[in-house]
């Protein structure tokens, strides 16, 4: 209810709602600006992420898949501690962590929220839009969005579909 109606004031105060993923942007850990228009006619993969969380392990596979599958999608974590704290303090702590334990070269943004009256405007876009799989509110730690190449959310994954399931790295 609460963010149906966040979405409603948003768009009174923003007669021109974004019409893809492409009208975002994000900050890397290190502060760099991204544009997703940067990324048309490629896939997109988007995962709210956490250091501390009983999914953290995919972060391996995270990376199996940004090395395996990169020249077709690209791979972006969101950091959050939305889900009981379960992120790092800073970003630099994060960047830390998932190069050090997990040796992560794909991309991921600084700390945000994905949840709440504080949803970051690209998460309030993702969990709103139509797709085949479920709309609604992010339940925990590493569900993933899946983007084609036209920017348009495909699928929806939930925090147990691990990244090189089939069920994902089939749409590559």
């Amino acid at each position: 209810m609460i963010n149906t109606l966040l979405i409603l004031l948003g768009l009174m105060l923003n007669p021109n709602p974004p019409k893809s993923i492409y009208d975002f942007s994000f900050k890397t850990l290190d502060g760099k600006e991204v544009k997703l228009s940067k990324f048309k006619g490629k896939k997109i993969l988007i995962v709210n992420t956490a250091s501390k969380c009983g999914y953290t392990p995919q972060y391996e596979d995270l990376e199996k898949l940004h090395k395996q599958y990169g020249n077709k999608v690209v791979l972006i974590g969101f950091p959050s501690a939305d889900f009981g704290g379960q992120e790092l303090g800073t970003n630099a702590e994060i960047k830390e962590f998932c190069t050090g334990k997990y040796n992560t070269t794909f991309l991921i943004a600084e700390k945000g929220e994905v949840k709440g009256e504080s949803i970051s405007p690209l998460f309030q876009y993702l969990t709103t839009q139509s797709n085949p799989d479920f709309t609604g509110d992010i339940k925990w730690n590493f569900e993933k969005f899946l983007i084609d190449e036209k920017g348009q959310l495909i699928h929806r994954y939930r925090s147990a579909v691990k990244p090189l399931d089939e069920q994902i790295t089939k749409n590559f």
